[in-house]
């Protein structure tokens, strides 16, 4: 049995732990006032949401979201961030807080919930590929402090 429910104060430890490992995985780094900052809005749940799933009692799991609005379809839900503890792995904790999560969105009027992951993240991409449909769109990040990018296209001189 899987208990998902909203972050409380005293939550912050293991969240921080899980959300090390998550950041750790990605091969990324974070200073601690990242990992306040992130606290705070997740526990404020006006901009960004979480949501923690336990199993006898364990914080096991997290995820991270929020809602943006659309130019062509009602406001979407992003699953930003979602990270199971390895132990319990396959046991349905992703799933069911996969399953908070598009529930949270239908009640706020969401048209759908997406995510991304990493092309080379298998475990996680036969579990998504059971639950959701991968529309095949390719991500570009293009940082913002980086004033280098000219090309002709973006931030030409």
């Amino acid at each position: 049995m899987v208990d998902i429910r909203r972050f409380g104060p005293d939550d912050r430890g293991r969240w921080e732990e899980l959300f090390r490992a998550y950041i750790s995985f990605y091969e990324r780094r974070l200073d601690d006032a990242a990992y306040d900052r992130a606290w705070r809005e997740i526990t404020s749940g006006t901009r960004l949401h979480g949501r923690g799933a336990w199993r006898d009692g364990q914080l096991v799991g997290i995820t991270h979201f929020l809602v943006h609005p659309s130019s062509s379809e009602p406001d979407l839900c992003y699953l930003e961030d979602l990270f199971t503890d390895q132990a319990v792995r396959g046991r349905g904790v992703a799933t069911a807080l996969i399953g908070a999560v598009r529930d949270w969105a239908r009640e706020k009027g969401c048209g759908s919930v997406y995510w991304q992951t990493h092309e080379g993240n298998a475990v996680a991409r036969r579990l998504y590929d059971e639950v959701a449909t991968c529309e095949g769109y390719v991500v570009y990040t293009l940082p913002v402090g980086d004033a280098s990018v000219d090309g002709g296209n973006v931030g030409a001189r």
